[in-house]
């Protein structure tokens, strides 16, 4: 019997896929890691060939353990805003351009206006698509002459599947070449471009049945040909999705590789204290904070700084264990996360990460917390602006990805935030969320709140506590000092660095 409905998340570093049955259990999991290729600073590209590779290594992975015929359909989540140039033999024109990809700095000064905001309800920032595509047209005109496929993730890998060049507005939206109350691309921005809409997939809703898969990528994936491809989304809205961030007021928490907080929104409503998203739910949107450092800063501590752990423990967990022994505000050491630019809510594309207030006191534990609050900081700041701009005040955060594993962590957002932080009933749930939309689309369920409702859950709560929320009070308010002091000197570094 097929009752099994395949989520499959191809991110920066790898590719995951989860067989989630209907009451949204996860009852197989299969991985992949991939390369990512940084060949000058700033950048940030792929071989679009290694999404594919990665992905079929998870698929088949996954359904080794719960056998192929029991799988009735897959929808696919991403990471977004990374793009690939295809030519007409469908063969990589050149490598993908990643979402962390900032080359595109001074077209952002140069291309990016009020307007655009208004259309995409993306402030400008070298993120999108958009002005890395102006990069190329400026300075790889070649590539461009070559293209007869622009394609994100999505559209990409459900190509490899059904031939087809399709994808789905929320992961084309992400793109910043969309009409975002339309949910069409806009010619508009096009235009400025000079780029046809023939090169562009088809797009349409997520939770759209698309076809089934070609008999070659099915055997090269473990599957049938009966398996169905559903329309996905990008990797952010799917998390709120699989976090049953459904209603005004929710917000969801994903702490993984880069930070996402989504707040739920009913309508579109622009402003620069956020980028809006168009919502896994159809004609919904999503109102993004991004911080550009999550675990990415775990990551970069464990590679460029740990030492001394004893052989066979778990880094991360035995440098939470030496951050514990730290006070609150690591005894005034402040880390500012800007590793990858300063994003919501001022979209300073110069900016760099600092550690400020060294002193001989400081060990190694004092940075790893210094990480971990500086992220939470940064996160607050976000949210005193773009909440008066939301829809109704955020009550609680669905906390979600590989960050929400540590305790430590969740309970510095609860009291630096001044919100509860609950996990979402599952690690995976941005793969859950496409899981919901397979289910949807393969008729499991009659639609999206009812497939919600039967699939997911709520896991831990962290609730504030009030003597640690008010200490971080006052370190936050030093904290918010930090970036406006030295936002004047960021430029000057670009300039006589060449970044």
């Amino acid at each position: 019997m097929s009752d099994i409905v395949l989520g499959i998340d191809c991110s920066t570093t790898g590719a995951k896929c989860v067989a989630w049955d209907r009451h949204g259990r996860a009852v197989a999991q299969g991985r992949s890691e991939m390369p990512l290729s940084i060949p000058q600073p700033g950048w940030g590209e792929q071989d679009p060939e290694d999404w594919w590779r990665a992905t079929v290594r998870a698929v088949r992975a996954c359904v080794r353990t719960v056998g192929p015929d029991r799988i009735r359909a897959l929808s696919i989540t991403h990471q977004r805003e990374s793009f690939a140039l295809m030519d007409a033999e469908d063969r990589p024109v050149r490598p993908a351009m990643l979402w962390l990809d900032s080359r595109a700095g001074d077209q952002v000064d140069r291309v990016g206006t009020q307007r655009i905001h208004e259309l995409t309800g993306k402030p400008p920032n070298p993120t999108p698509a958009l002005y890395k595509l102006h990069w190329l047209s400026e300075n790889e005109p070649e590539s461009l002459a070559l293209t007869a496929h622009i394609a994100d993730v999505h559209a990409y890998l459900v190509h490899r599947m059904t031939g087809e060049w399709v994808t789905s507005i929320a992961s084309a939206d992400p793109l910043g070449i969309l009409d975002l109350a339309a949910g069409d691309y806009s010619d508009e921005i096009l235009a400025g471009l000079g780029l046809d809409r023939s090169v562009l997939p088809r797009l349409v809703e997520p939770g759209t049945s698309l076809r089934g898969l070609r008999a070659e990528e099915a055997a090269e994936l473990g599957l049938t040909t009966d398996v169905l491809v559903v329309a996905g989304s990008g990797d952010g809205q799917s998390a709120g999705l699989g976090a049953a961030v459904c209603g005004e007021g929710d917000a969801y928490l994903n702490i993984g590789t880069g930070l996402v907080s989504g707040c739920f929104g009913a309508r579109f409503h622009p402003h620069t204290s956020y980028r809006a998203m168009s919502g896994a739910i159809p004609r919904t949107v999503s109102n993004e904070m991004f911080v550009g450092a999550g675990t990415f800063m775990v990551t970069w501590f464990l590679h460029e700084i740990a030492a001394g752990e004893p052989a066979g423990v778990v880094r991360e967990d035995w440098w939470e264990e030496q951050a514990r022994t730290v006070s609150a505000g690591a005894e005034g050491l402040f880390v500012v996360p800007y590793w990858n630019g300063q994003l919501t809510p001022t979209w300073d594309h110069r900016a760099r990460g600092t550690m400020v207030g060294f002193g001989g006191v400081h060990t190694r534990a004092h940075i790893y917390r210094a990480i971990l609050e500086g992220i939470a900081f940064e996160l607050r700041w976000c949210l005193e602006r773009a909440e008066e701009h939301f829809p109704a005040p955020v009550t609680e955060f669905v906390a979600m990805g590989g960050g929400a594993r540590s305790d430590l962590w969740c309970q510095i957002f609860a009291d630096v935030l001044r919100r509860p932080v609950v996990l979402a009933g599952h690690d995976e749930a941005t793969a859950l969320g496409v899981g919901i939309l397979a289910a949807v689309g393969a008729g499991l369920f009659p639609g999206i709140p009812e497939a919600v409702a039967a699939m997911t859950r709520r896991g831990r709560r962290y609730d504030p506590d009030p003597a640690a929320a008010a200490r971080y009070d006052d370190l936050f308010h030093a904290y918010g000092a930090i970036y406006p002091a030295l936002r004047p000197v960021f430029p000057r570094i670009a300039e006589v660095a060449h970044v």
